[in-house]
């Protein structure tokens, strides 16, 4: 097994009690990337009742319900209490483990796999395929192995820093495997700020705004960085943003500072303000608008003075993105290894006895559990499947040999 991710993590436990496995990893110590998740809550998975759990998942809703359905929410979090760490259901719906953090889980994961005998080797980066053999550079030098069956885990081309850099498509594209380009997801846009603005605000929330993009809404916080905006309101809207960028060259989207509030409502707020106050002293004494609130008023142009057409502007400021902000700020990406490239059993149609999951398939989901729901079912399912052709193929031989008697 390459990749000791999440979903390398979990398939080779589901693995283990059937086979000797291996785990190779590029990065020091395994889970890296589970660690940076865990930074600011685990968030494990997410309680949404599994019919709008599944459309999370867009286009690959039909690929990934199988996995998701053997492993559901419900299971990955009895799966997390059973290594030692309740859960619980924050408001939102998202489930965390009661620590916040990823270490006490990942420690007694990793305990688990110890014995169940699994082998971790670190400092191992995938180089090749040779025939059978699969090649991978050592701090001692190049080794080659020839498994039974290999499984991938290698993560998507986002945080290159902790091993995901998709350095591993070259590899498969000259396989002959099938492969969707990689684009970021839940990421952050440019927007093209004025040099002023950009000084000032940059790293200043938005807090509790929504933002509206091809109808669909997403509230939450928006963060104003140098070059645009990124943050929790907007990682849900991304792979829209990111589409209409790709088809027209921008994409427009509304930002409503007071989403709780309709416009009729904050216009009899503005209108009690004397109209000889400044426009920035009327937001602030009418609406509590922060600075940054006001400036992005005035980056939309000049704010009218008239209380119906200010409240209006205030409920729907213009945006107008213009790029993303690139694979290496992005928390996730699309593309990788292509549906058509694998069979049921996650196994490459291109490479028979290699089996693929997680982040390296070509599939998206916004934040919230969906990403690490995903990835420790697809590793499941990898496992399955090659315990399943692995059954076929004994069953196949000991067929031949029948015959040959």
């Amino acid at each position: 097994m390459v990749g000791a991710g999440p979903a390398g993590l979990s398939a080779a436990e589901r693995l283990a009690p059937h086979a000797r496995v291996t785990l190779l990893d590029r990065m020091p110590s395994p889970g890296r990337k589970l660690l940076m998740a865990g930074r600011g809550g685990l968030n494990l998975t997410h309680s949404e009742p599994i019919a709008g759990f599944l459309g999370r998942y867009g286009a690959a809703e039909s690929w990934l319900a199988g996995p998701i359905a053997a492993f559901p929410p419900d299971a990955l979090r009895a799966w997390a209490e059973g290594l030692g760490q309740p859960c619980f259901e924050g408001s939102s719906g998202r489930v965390f483990p009661r620590a916040m953090k990823a270490s006490p889980l990942l420690r007694a994961w990793l305990a688990r796999l110890d014995g169940l005998g699994v082998t971790v080797r670190t400092r191992c980066r995938l180089s090749g395929f040779d025939g059978d053999a699969v090649r991978f550079d050592t701090p001692d030098g190049e080794e080659a192995a020839t498994p039974d069956a290999t499984i991938l885990a290698l993560g998507g081309a986002s945080w290159p820093r902790l091993g995901s850099d998709g350095s591993w498509a070259g590899m498969l594209a000259q396989a002959g495997v099938m492969l969707a380009p990689f684009r970021p997801a839940n990421c952050g846009f440019v927007a093209g700020w004025s040099p002023l603005f950009a000084d000032r605000f940059a790293g200043t929330p938005l807090k509790s705004v929504a933002l509206a993009h091809r109808g669909a809404v997403s509230r939450g916080d928006v963060m104003l960085t140098g070059a645009g905006i990124e943050g929790g309101a907007v990682y849900p809207l991304s792979a829209s943003l990111r589409d209409a960028i790709a088809e027209t060259g921008e994409a427009r989207l509304t930002l409503d500072l007071r989403p709780d509030q309709d416009v009729a409502a904050l216009a009899a707020r503005l209108a009690r303000v004397r109209g000889r106050e400044s426009l920035s002293n009327m937001l602030r004494k009418a609406l509590s608008l922060s600075p940054a609130s006001i400036a992005l008023l005035r980056e939309a142009g000049v704010p009218p003075r008239a209380p119906a057409a200010l409240a209006a502007l205030i409920k729907a400021v213009p945006l107008v993105l213009t790029a993303t902000a690139g694979l290496d700020r992005a928390i996730s990406t699309a593309g990788g290894v292509a549906r058509a490239a694998v069979d049921a059993r996650f196994m490459l149609t291109a490479r028979p006895g290699t089996f693929v999951c997680g982040e390296m398939l070509d599939w998206e989901a916004p934040t919230g559990g969906y990403l690490l729901q995903a990835s420790l079912a697809t590793g499941r399912a990898a496992a399955d499947g090659l315990l399943a052709w692995h059954q076929e193929a004994a069953g196949f031989r000991k067929h031949r040999s029948a015959q040959a008697t």
